[in-house]
């Protein structure tokens, strides 16, 4: 079904594929019998990547190792646009230098919090006429299907501050990242990183009926994730497979590279691409992509499709993933184990979770169907589930069905050729275009409830529940066809494999009247006289101080979990009307996992706020001033009105998920200085700590040498930046000062001046 090679591998003429051997000569030797005099060294063939190619038309540096990127376009959403506006307008933006799309699906319902999530579209609006931008409305289309429909090309690099921005099905390198990288390409300057490795993706065969993108797209996640295959790298799609998928399906797989760890895909574009853009009335953007005769990917990842059978992923992780058939056929034993790893996920003992009292006569019972979003909410996911309801009811008992088309579009037509109607005399119920099933403000099952999902995510209280109020529901990922098959069968879990069904396929025409009548479009048309407008809830950024020489850090947090989502640093769901109020956002932080770490944090930014007036911060804290009258036995010169105060959190793998800038800048403007960490989980989730002037420290060790409560002092550590030192000592203050070492990793110039300067907007202020 999915298996992976051990090394490296080359692929030859688009269709055969020899590994790599862990000898150099024999495989070369391999190389040269197949090749002959066309037979090119593997730094060359790296070279011959779609993703090396793509990269390398972006790169503003002249080394294709450390790469300075330049973005054709740029995408967001109202619960990020506003600050990443707010950040680059402080740093002196003028207008928007390439076209940048504001979209509004997450705080659409603007159902909480008075006016203020309107009052942030009106923010969008103003900024998209002032600054030359374009702004799509609530109700109109998920960020993702808009930059598909009318953002994507062939060719083209997309960032977008949303973890999923993905279009490599349509020949698109597009990348999901914090707000403050956005703000970089905002003020004209570069996204940074090294030259990612590439991985290929073989695909062969054509998928069983019944079997979804979703299906293939866990099914390859199951695989890649708990080994990071492909984490921090580029998924490269190539393989006769493709030609047996419509992009709409190419799509669904694409969108759930994401979960993979993944930095970015891309995929071999053909004619079904090029009808999908003339379709949408934008031939010119099409460009045929494929690999060059000869090249090498870092590893290969071949899938069967014909032999993947429909899946779920069980809670808490789009990883956690069985076939429907397994789990039906060895369901108490795989629910015992669903529970003992959920006990990790959770962490908690105000709940008890179990799903075993889901089991009805031998089979699982569901609460809830959601079909919606960036993955679940296109067009023949939803035409597929209205042929397998087709005359069925959902029934009138717990189980409930609800389905958000992905855009305005896709809801039209649905109109048009009746599945709408199908679909509501089921008894299901259709929405408008809205992200909130995948970030827990729409659709939140009751207390242990179970719901079944196409859609991106399923981490713990990603649905909407809140364990420290005793409730506790879950998310169980799957494709939309099996989800219609469960509905069929009244919530009783269904693959959908097991329905006989005839897909009638109907042909999808796209009205691009919709967004013309609605969409305001301003790139290139820049209003200066137009004035922003702000709503009561929209508040600026707290000052941030440069680094000093010295630092102490409390301990005030410490997270064993083996991985820390963004979801349990900053909650998604309730949080959202706050996304604009840095300081009312901040409530929150950890509220799920550490629910005492506002108020640990705040009182160690009390003694920061305190030196920074010129007063001493030893006699606001008992702890601080306890830990520098032990620092001052070893550093007597040590003067604590020069030494900057903050807090610091310990996690072992922080940041998985959501590409959301308030993980990192909620601890920030609580006065965090610093994550400590056995390792980062994605690039984004550091990049966001750095780019709002905190140290991503790693600690590869697994002993602890500190405890939450606990000081640690770092003398020099504005040296130890500048001469890029790789070690850095650190103390922990007991009764006396303790050392163990800490690392930086690897940072760019710009990225140590950032920290140095204490954010990317003090960066830029002084820059100007």
């Amino acid at each position: 079904m999915i298996k992976l090679s051990k090394e490296g591998a080359y692929l030859l003429y688009g269709n055969k594929i020899v590994e790599e051997t862990e000898e150099l000569k024999e495989t070369e030797a391999i190389l040269k019998q197949e090749l002959g005099e066309k037979f090119i060294s593997k730094e060359e063939a790296i070279k011959n990547t779609m993703a090396y190619r793509i990269l390398e038309q972006h790169n503003t540096s002249e080394n294709m190792e450390k790469l300075k990127i330049k973005f054709d376009r740029l995408t967001s959403h109202d619960i990020t646009f506003v600050g990443i506006i707010q950040t680059a307008r402080a740093s002196g933006l003028e207008k928007f230098p390439v076209p940048y799309v504001l979209t509004n699906c997450h705080n659409s319902l603007c159902a909480v919090g008075g006016t203020i999530n309107e009052d942030d579209h009106m923010f969008g609006l103003s900024c998209a006429k002032k600054y030359g931008g374009v702004y799509v409305p609530p109700h109109q289309a998920v960020i993702h299907q808009y930059a598909r429909e009318m953002l994507s090309g062939g060719g083209k690099m997309i960032l977008g501050s949303d973890s999923h921005t993905r279009y490599g099905a349509l020949g698109t390198m597009a990348i999901g990242e914090g707000g403050p990288e956005i703000v970089k390409q905002l003020l004209e300057q570069t996204y940074d990183i090294n030259m990612p490795e590439v991985v290929g993706v073989y695909l062969t065969g054509t998928p069983q009926k019944g079997v979804g993108p979703q299906d293939i797209a866990l099914a390859i996640i199951g695989e890649v994730f708990a080994n990071g295959y492909v984490n921090n790298k580029v998924m490269e799609f190539i393989g006769e497979g493709i030609e047996n998928l419509s992009v709409d399906y190419r799509i669904g797989i694409d969108v759930m590279t994401t979960e993979t760890t993944c930095l970015s895909s891309i995929w071999r574009t053909d004619e079904k691409v090029k009808d999908y853009y003339e379709l949408h009335g934008r031939k010119e953007e099409y460009l045929k992509l494929e690999p060059g005769e000869i090249c090498y990917y870092s590893g290969m990842i071949y899938v069967e499709l014909d032999k993947i059978k429909p899946m779920i992923a069980m809670p808490f992780h789009p990883s956690n993933t069985y076939t429907i058939e397994e789990l039906n056929a060895n369901l108490m034993d795989i629910l015992d184990d669903v529970e003992k790893r959920a006990l990790v996920s959770l962490n908690n003992n105000h709940v008890r979770f179990t799903l075993k009292d889901k089991v009805r006569d031998g089979k699982l019972y569901v609460e809830q169907g959601v079909i919606a979003g960036c993955a679940g909410g296109g067009y023949e996911n939803i035409c597929d589930a209205s042929d397998i309801l087709q005359g069925k009811s959902i029934g009138a008992d717990e189980f409930s069905l609800s389905i958000y088309p992905a855009s305005q579009p896709i809801f039209m037509e649905l109109v048009k050729n009746g599945r709408i109607a199908d679909l509501m005399a089921t008894g299901a119920t259709v929405r408008t275009a809205f992200c909130g099933p995948c970030f827990g403000a729409g659709d939140v099952p009751a207390n242990k409830g179970l719901s079944i999902r196409h859609s991106t995510r399923n981490f713990p209280n990603r649905e909407g529940s809140k364990i420290t109020n005793g409730q506790i529901a879950s998310v169980a990922l799957m494709d939309a066809r099996s989800i219609a098959a469960t509905a069929a069968n009244k919530g009783y879990l269904t693959a959908a494999t097991d329905i006989d069904v005839n897909y009638s396929k109907p042909k999808y025409f796209f009205d691009k009247s919709i967004y013309e009548n609605r969409v305001y479009n301003g790139v290139g048309k820049p209003d200066p006289s137009v004035e922003v407008k702000f709503g009561p809830g929209i508040v600026d950024w707290p000052q941030m101080s440069p680094l000093t020489e010295d630092i102490l850090l409390e301990v005030v947090s410490v997270i064993h979990d083996p991985v820390t989502t963004t979801d349990e640093l900053i909650p998604s769901g309730e949080t959202s009307s706050y996304r604009s109020n840095p300081l009312g956002l901040a409530e929150f932080t950890l509220s799920r996992k550490d629910p005492g770490y506002v108020a640990r944090a705040k009182e160690v930014r009390l003694a920061e706020e305190v030196r920074v007036t010129g007063a001493c911060p030893m006699r606001k804290n008992e702890v601080i001033g306890n830990a520098f009258r032990t620092i001052k036995k070893a550093y007597p010169d040590l003067k604590a009105r020069a030494t900057e105060i903050g807090s610091v959190i310990y996690a072992v793998k922080p940041g998985d998920g959501s590409a959301r800038e308030q993980a990192a800048s909620c601890q920030r403007v609580l006065g965090g200085l610093a994550n400590i960490a056995h390792v980062y989980a994605t690039k984004r989730y550091r990049s966001n700590l750095i780019n709002w002037g905190m140290l991503p420290f790693i600690f590869p060790e697994k002993e602890l040498p500190f405890e939450r409560g606990d000081c640690i002092f770092i003398p020099g550590i504005v040296t130890a930046i500048r001469e890029k030192q790789k070690e850095i000592k650190a103390y922990v203050v007991k009764d006396t000062l303790e050392e163990f070492e800490l690392q930086l990793g690897e940072l760019t110039d710009e990225e140590r001046e950032i920290i140095l300067k204490g954010c990317l907007i003090n960066y830029n202020r002084k820059e100007k």
